[in-house]
């Protein structure tokens, strides 16, 4: 039994993971044999039309909205410089660019000529003392420390500028508190200038108490856009954030992003987002939509951070999208390692909405999903269904030594059935080392765990692990029909007392391979079910099932 509770150390998700897959594998192995994983699934594709300029008749027949659009927005498709993951001799791991990250740390402490403390500016860890004004004086103009001890400081925003380290005394001893009068918009921790950016600025060693409490019973914590979070990172370039605790904030927790979201479409992304982010050892609960989430942002590192528990009161009641972690619309080059969240609607989203461009080249290296709804959700909304346009944007994601422990149903999304993954609209999408464990007990109503659906093409899992999935309809389920996912493969599976089919291909799939599965079960009915005959199904293996294969494979 698996319990991780809001205070949970994020810094025990390795050995955690370690325990629930029963594998310790060596990290460099691990990244050389997902990234050729990851190779293969993207050789057969092919780019849709990049253009998105529509000419000069339709900017001036549509004239606001396209000068809006220039201004604010640019090409998701700029050719950014794509970094790999790096191991090192004690088997560390980070992205390529975290040396630049690095070297931008020591210009912050070379640049600071100030260090202070808090109280010297009148400030008062009393819980009830006013200390915005306090820690304005302190801040200054940037190029300064800011010492916090413990104690609880109220305040009605902090502003960071460039070039600014705020440092507390720990999680749960320095705590920030929103003042009662704050507006229900308000951000408790942002940068200064978020039209013109600022740089190299950190928090550290604190706990961020949003106060949702002032507000009473409402029914929604947010107003709109990227307001309402404990700690907004807008068009901020080298930025970290380590050791800090976010509760009940409105919207997000830690939110890397644009001044403004971005919804002018597909092939598009706002301008003044951040990057080169590293966020480190967070906790965060009872968030109204997402733990950590990131917007049209590039070069993320997201290590060792436990998100759980969301009221999901940014969305109306029933249909709570709250993730745990969310990487959403326009980010690029995003890093998750060894990350953990538990009793989210997801876990790890990975997405966009329909009018705009998808989270592209994401990178998952350990995480452990306990009691979320979708443990592992890949998606890009309105690009699913036949009809819909195809998305240009959602390609590339990597995950690798990921756990999802006993999916269950919400009361978040209440029509949303669980899942261990899905994997929609995407393509060149690698997951190797998965480990599922189902519930025996717990009602999954004929659903399957794992689901590759909705037009995602180039999917490949490999070394995946699947037990207790007893009252789910299969195992892995490739759908087909009209909107039907494509060129998939499988291989080396292990099902063990898990679901009464194994591996299900829908009809119409055109390319398909199931390689290397050993099934075991009571009464298990089939290992591999085809609706046609265009797979390629080979070393198939099983114990109590009645049948290996229904339908005919090629050969």
């Amino acid at each position: 039994m698996v319990m991780i509770d809001r205070n949970h150390d994020p810094k025990k998700n390795a050995e955690l993971i370690a325990q629930l897959s029963g594998k310790k594998l060596n990290i460099n192995e691990l990244v050389i044999e997902t990234n050729e994983l990851f190779k293969e699934a993207s050789e057969d594709y092919r780019s849709l039309n990049t253009k998105i300029n529509k000419g000069i008749s339709s900017f001036f027949s549509n004239f606001g909205s396209s000068l809006r659009r220039f201004i604010q927005t640019k090409s998701a498709f700029d050719n950014a410089k794509n970094y790999e993951t790096v191991v090192d001799t004690n088997g560390n791991v980070f992205p390529e660019w975290m040396e630049r990250l690095n070297e931008e740390y020591k210009h912050l402490l070379k640049e600071i000529n100030r260090e202070v403390y808090i109280e010297d500016f009148g400030a008062v860890g009393d819980g009830k003392t006013d200390c915005t004004e306090a820690f304005r004086m302190a801040l200054g103009k940037g190029r300064v420390k800011v010492y916090i001890p413990e104690g609880v400081y109220v305040v009605k925003e902090i502003k960071l500028p460039s070039f600014t380290y705020l440092v507390g005394a720990g999680k749960r001893k320095t705590v920030i508190k929103l003042h009662d009068s704050a507006p229900k918009g308000r951000r408790l921790i942002t940068n200064k200038n978020h039209r013109t950016g600022n740089r190299n600025v950190k928090v550290t060693g604190m706990t961020l108490d949003w106060n949702v409490e002032r507000l009473g019973n409402v029914e929604k914590t947010s107003t709109w856009g990227n307001h309402s979070s404990c700690l907004l990172y807008a068009n901020v370039k080298y930025g970290w954030v380590k050791d800090v605790e976010g509760v009940k904030p409105g919207l997000h927790c830690f939110d890397i992003s644009s001044p403004l979201y971005n919804y002018y479409g597909d092939g598009y992304r706002a301008r003044g987002g951040s990057e080169f982010i590293w966020l480190d050892n967070l906790n965060g609960y009872g968030f109204g939509d997402d733990g950590i989430t990131t917007h049209h942002s590039d070069n993320i590192f997201i290590s060792y951070c436990h998100m759980s528990d969301p009221s999901g009161k940014t969305h109306k009641k029933g249909f709570s999208n709250s993730n745990g972690i969310e990487i959403d619309d326009g980010s690029r080059n995003v890093w998750l390692l060894n990350n953990s969240t538990a009793r989210c609607f997801g876990g790890v989203e990975i997405k966009a909405h329909h009018t705009s461009s998808a989270a592209n080249n994401v990178v998952i290296i350990g995480h452990l999903s306990v009691n979320d709804n979708r443990s592992y959700n890949f998606r890009h909304i309105g690009h699913h269904k036949e009809n819909d346009p195809e998305s240009k944007t959602a390609i590339n994601i990597r995950a690798a030594n990921i756990i999802s422990y006993k999916p269950v149903h919400t009361e978040l999304y209440t029509n949303s059935s669980p899942r261990a993954m899905v994997v929609s609209a995407y393509k060149n999408v690698a997951v190797n080392h998965f480990t599922a464990i189902g519930d025996p007990a717990y009602d999954y109503g004929g659903e399957p765990a794992i689901a590759i659906q909705y037009r995602s093409r180039n999917v490949i899992l490999k070394n995946v692990a699947m037990s207790g999935f007893t009252n789910a309809g299969s195992d892995i389920k490739v759908f087909g029909g009209s909107n039907r996912a494509d060129n998939v493969k499988i291989r080396n599976v292990l099902a063990k007392h898990s679901a009464p089919k194994a591996i299900q291909i829908g009809k119409g799939v055109s390319k398909a391979s199931v390689e290397m599965v050993f099934a075991e079960a009571v009464n298990g009915q089939t290992v591999v079910e085809l609706a046609d005959n265009k797979a390629l199904v080979k070393e198939i293996d099983s114990k109590g099932f009645k049948q290996m294969v229904l339908g005919q494979p090629q050969i």
